[in-house]
């Protein structure tokens, strides 16, 4: 089963104000209209068969809807497979949680940078000692700012990962958007997953070889970053880049499909 592990979806209400929030961030045109019609048609087109939406809530009164819509989204369409979201400052999280299992959401999200909290905050501790061993966690990594300034990095990873190394935690964006060199240094190699999300328009070749070459085939995942990508031209991209075979290419689009198999 090919499955893209990163994309995003937004409501039909929302959808033109988070295109346009993300394009003034990353100063990246985003493809199609972000909304769920879209991403599955383009999936299609890209020969998957499923794929991972996420979201993020800003604040912790956010957490509930963004849930909710996670869920029904999940329970909507067959071929998304949603991931929740949680804040550190929601207080009772563990109900939250109990709520996305018994909902059918296996997976949760945090964008340190866009929700306004750093990775090595105290506060996550009880928050990923509960993900442990349960969920799939994947984490936003890396921007524009110096990692010892920025709310995601590399080695904040690292820490989380020397912490609880029960936990299936996937860093997104190669291990750190426009921090590769700082994902080479911390994490590659490691028990961890990448993505290769809002990655391969940008990062240079030596390092991209060696991010892909050190890594565990396993646990490199393709993942499109949509709407800021479209699926099909990611793929495409990817095998370029990297001169993958038929055989490597269809590696990296299947090993998410182990990863949610064995999830409990």
């Amino acid at each position: 089963m090919f499955i893209d592990i990163h994309t995003h979806a937004y409501h039909p209400k929302i959808a033109d104000k988070v295109l346009a929030q993300l394009e003034g961030h990353y100063g990246i045109k985003p493809v199609g209209t972000g909304q769920i019609d879209d991403l599955l048609e383009r999936a299609t087109k890209a020969g998957l068969d499923k794929v991972v939406v996420h979201n993020a809530a800003t604040a912790p009164a956010q957490v509930v809807p963004a849930n909710n819509w996670a869920i029904a989204i999940h329970r909507e369409h067959k071929r998304i497979i949603s991931f929740g979201t949680l804040h550190p400052d929601y207080p009772d999280f563990e109900r939250e949680l109990d709520r996305l299992w018994r909902n059918g959401i296996k997976g949760i999200k945090f964008h340190a940078d866009f929700q306004g909290f750093r990775l090595d905050d105290r506060k996550l501790w009880p928050i990923f000692e509960a993900l442990s061993g349960r969920f799939v966690v994947m984490l936003h990594v890396g921007d524009r700012l110096p990692p010892e300034e920025n709310n995601s990095c590399p080695a904040k990873v690292a820490a989380i990962l020397r912490d609880f190394p029960q936990m299936t935690v996937i860093a997104a964006h190669m291990g750190g958007y426009l921090h590769w060199q700082y994902a080479v240094e911390h994490l590659v190699g490691k028990n961890v997953y990448i993505d290769t999300s809002s990655t391969l328009a940008f990062i240079d070749d030596a390092t991209l070889r060696r991010i892909f070459d050190g890594h565990p085939r396993e646990r490199i995942l393709f993942g499109s970053d949509y709407p800021l990508f479209d699926p099909g031209e990611e793929i495409a991209r990817l095998r370029r880049r990297l001169s993958l075979r038929d055989a490597e290419l269809e590696g990296l689009l299947s090993g998410a499909s182990a990863l949610f198999r064995s999830s409990k």
